[in-house]
């Protein structure tokens, strides 16, 4: 089930490149994510962090013996804020290279810049520009969502199709890389489109004040005077925020059930990648990951012969991990902005 890019695709500069802005993208996150996890809380940062994980593990069939994986940054994004949004799926591809892994430990850079950075900020401005032009009410942020996550995959295959021009491991025709990965990604977009719609639509529904994107979304109040003269004006305030604890442990209940349940029923097929690279000749280039050896390489557990017995334990086990950094990585950014905050007084 492995998914992300692999070690050996990129030469070592485009690695240490792509490394720096994944460094620099995390950091400038941390420093910015505050405001947005004062509006949202840690727990919602771990929490998403967490589903996408779990989302991540189930494969769905796109067609032609190929298949693609919610990459979730627009979703990411809608939920949380961009800038945790950024850190929100840092977390999930560190877990993943560390403990699973799922994509290589040099190329870790690589799959933050592709999907934690290129997806987020696609996927949040695209999402962004269709509010201001869309009714101004909470149900607007389910349409310019689903179209912010469908635009977000194509334009990071693009994105992969640049950096490997400019450090691709195999020589191989551009133009046809782009084609490919492009068109592929294009019928993934529409799958992350249909799976975020529907996330999105059961959030906002049921608690629209967990929604960072929603929660400025307050209809404009029309004022009319004794005479009759009208005016609109527009609330400062976001939709406020209710006790969430209940809806955190559907949360939690219902990203276990992904993870352990229905990623059994994953797709067998290659993703999108593997199946370009399969097809282009540059898949042998790819190296094995460092940790290949961790107990829950390829999301398995050793030494369990069962094989969905195994799949279910291991994506229990990275639930729960990817839950617990990601709340820790949460807690860091607000208290890094707090203690400047104290500085600053």
């Amino acid at each position: 089930m492995l998914m992300h890019v692999p070690d050996g695709f990129f030469d070592a500069p485009t690695s240490i490149a792509t490394g720096l802005i994944a460094a620099g993208a995390v950091g400038f996150s941390l420093q910015r994510a505050n405001r947005e996890i004062r509006e949202t809380g840690p727990a919602l940062a771990g929490l998403t962090a967490a589903f996408v994980f779990a989302v991540q593990m189930v494969n769905f069939p796109v067609g032609a013996g190929t298949s693609g994986h919610l990459l979730g940054g627009a979703l990411a994004a809608a939920l949380v804020g961009p800038w945790s949004a950024v850190l929100v799926m840092s977390t999930v591809l560190l877990v993943q290279g560390l403990l699973f892994a799922d994509g290589g430990l040099t190329a870790l850079g690589t799959n933050i810049t592709l999907m934690g950075l290129v997806t987020v900020l696609v996927g949040y401005f695209v999402t962004r520009a269709l509010l201001k032009a869309l009714p101004k009410r909470v149900g607007s942020v389910v349409p310019a969502t689903t179209v912010g996550a469908l635009v977000s995959v194509p334009v990071a295959a693009l994105c992969f199709t640049g950096l490997y021009a400019i450090g691709g491991a195999v020589d191989i025709p551009l133009g046809k890389l782009a084609t490919a990965m492009v068109g592929w990604h294009i019928l993934v977009g529409l799958g992350e489109a249909v799976i975020t719609a529907a996330v999105l639509s059961a959030v906002v529904a049921t608690r629209p004040d967990l929604v960072y994107a929603a929660r400025h979304l307050q209809a404009d109040l029309v004022l009319v005077d004794a005479d009759g003269n009208s005016s609109t004006v527009s609330p400062d305030r976001p939709i406020a925020a209710r006790p969430a604890g209940r809806s955190y442990g559907v949360g939690i209940a219902a990203t276990l059930l992904v993870a352990g349940v229905v990623s059994l029923f994953a797709s067998a097929h290659p993703d999108g990648l593997e199946f370009v690279g399969a097809k282009l000749g540059f898949e042998g280039a790819a190296k094995s990951s460092a940790v290949a050896g961790s107990p829950l390489a390829d999301y398995g557990v050793n030494g369990i012969a069962n094989s969905q017995v195994s799949g279910a334990l291991a994506g229990i086990i990275g639930v729960l991990v990817t839950i617990v950094v990601g709340l820790a990585i949460a807690k860091i950014a607000s208290l890094r902005s707090s203690a400047r905050a104290d500085k600053a007084v």
